[in-house]
């Protein structure tokens, strides 16, 4: 089965707790905190690889979680940082931010490798928070939590050549004959259901071409199942287009060219600038009489050059080849989509939110709360003495007085709930 476009879950490794440890030695006297800091989270890297073509292996696994970093412990005993999450994708496939429907990376060559989510940082142990003022803290700092994202992958076919035309035209059979590639060929519309993937060897120089399914008029519409492999045609640097002169499906083969070229230009302008080849498929099947008016109907009505050829006898494929060759030689390889500057693993350190519940409780939330949080331990005069102090110094108390805040008022962030006292 062929997959090139699926929703996928991803989550970075939540950070490591620190640790809250003191030495005790009979050796060393007024042992002080030892303890250690958490671990940080594993990532979540996409490599491209060559070695695979289609989304397929997305099917069933669609949600990737990296490691947790380990907790610290005594004797500022480091946690290990958590497992990176590496998630193998085809060359070509785009990831979006399903949320804003924004590219955040184009993974268009092998061993390209994306971090799209970073792990959460390990929390301090108590050691970190020794001070002159502060000699023996009872308390560490929890690790970061983590956010698990959507994103969608979308695989664009990387080829140097596109065929293309309606079905039954011969793309399938002509990537078999300039190619290494063996595609299933049948006599019936839509034998194709996926790009064909083929590499073509002339004098030495290689190139690779797409069969991409059959379009149809109302293709960029949704007609038929040309429209799901559009995407398909957006990285060729050349398009061989196919038609039959033979009109052995009862088509007129003139027609089918404006077609396929306003669908090409329907679903995005740009394809309709791509430098073409037009190729005049199974002349074998046409009498001399009969080929040649086609061919002079096809240079009144079209004017443009072509190439004839049968797939079927094999002539005229090496000329194709060469052709392509050199039209190929002179069209500069495209280059990676460009990135909005877009940061997709932004993390929250600043925003702060007051809201009130019918008990007149004030509820304090946000970012910024939930990385300081982190630190405090109620059941730590200390701590709870620093919760207070930082309090003032981040202006919540301020932002809560003009929301109204009065002496004796309940005030709760995250799950510390405390009575406000001047």
């Amino acid at each position: 089965m062929f997959l090139d476009r699926v929703k996928i879950t991803i989550k970075a490794g939540n950070g490591g707790n620190g640790a809250t440890s003191f030495l005790r030695t009979k050796l060393v006297a007024n042992g002080g905190p030892d303890g250690g800091e958490g671990g940080k989270g594993g990532d979540i890297v996409f490599v491209a690889t060559k070695d695979m073509n289609t989304l397929y292996s997305f099917r069933f696994k669609k949600k990737f979680v990296a490691g947790d970093g380990e907790n610290g412990s005594k004797k500022l005993q480091t946690g290990a940082n958590g497992k990176d999450e590496k998630i193998l994708v085809p060359c070509g496939t785009v990831i979006i931010d399903s949320v804003t429907n924004k590219i955040i990376a184009d993974m268009s060559e092998d061993g390209v490798k994306f971090v799209a989510l970073r792990g959460g940082n390990g929390g301090h142990g108590n050691a970190y928070y020794k001070s002159s003022i502060k000699q023996a803290p009872h308390f560490s700092q929890t690790g970061e939590i983590t956010q698990a994202r959507s994103v969608i992958l979308e695989l664009k076919t990387i080829a140097d050549v596109g065929l293309v035309g309606f079905p039954n035209v011969g793309k399938s059979t002509l990537l078999s004959c300039i190619s290494n590639a063996n595609p299933k060929i049948a006599n019936y519309p839509f034998t194709t259901l996926y790009p064909n993937l083929g590499v073509c060897e002339v004098k030495g120089q290689t190139f690779v071409v797409a069969d991409i399914p059959g379009l149809i008029e109302g293709a960029s519409e949704g007609q038929g199942l040309g429209h799901y492999f559009l995407k398909h045609v957006e990285r060729v640097r050349l398009i061989l287009h196919l038609l039959d002169i033979s009109e052995s499906e009862g088509r007129d083969f003139i027609e089918d060219y404006h077609k396929i070229n306003s669908e090409l230009e329907k679903y995005d302008n740009a394809l309709g600038q791509i430098p073409q080849i037009v190729v005049l498929n199974k002349t074998d099947l046409l009498d001399e009489e009969t080929l040649k008016e086609r061919k002079s109907r096809f240079e009144k009505e079209v004017g443009l050059p072509y190439l004839e050829i049968s797939g079927a006898t094999y002539a005229g494929i090496e000329k194709l080849k060469l052709e392509v060759l050199e039209k190929l030689s002179k069209i500069p390889k495209k280059d990676a989509i460009t990135i909005e500057e877009f940061d997709f693993d932004r993390k929250d350190n600043s925003s702060v939110a007051i809201s009130r519940e019918d008990d007149g409780t004030f509820v304090v939330s946000g970012g910024k709360i939930d990385n300081f949080i982190r630190g405090v331990v109620l059941s730590d005069n200390i701590s709870f003495a620093y919760f207070q102090k930082k309090l003032q110094e981040m202006g919540i108390i301020d932002m809560l007085k003009q929301r109204g805040l009065k002496n004796g008022d309940s005030v709760r962030i995250k799950d510390i709930t405390f009575e406000y006292m001047e």
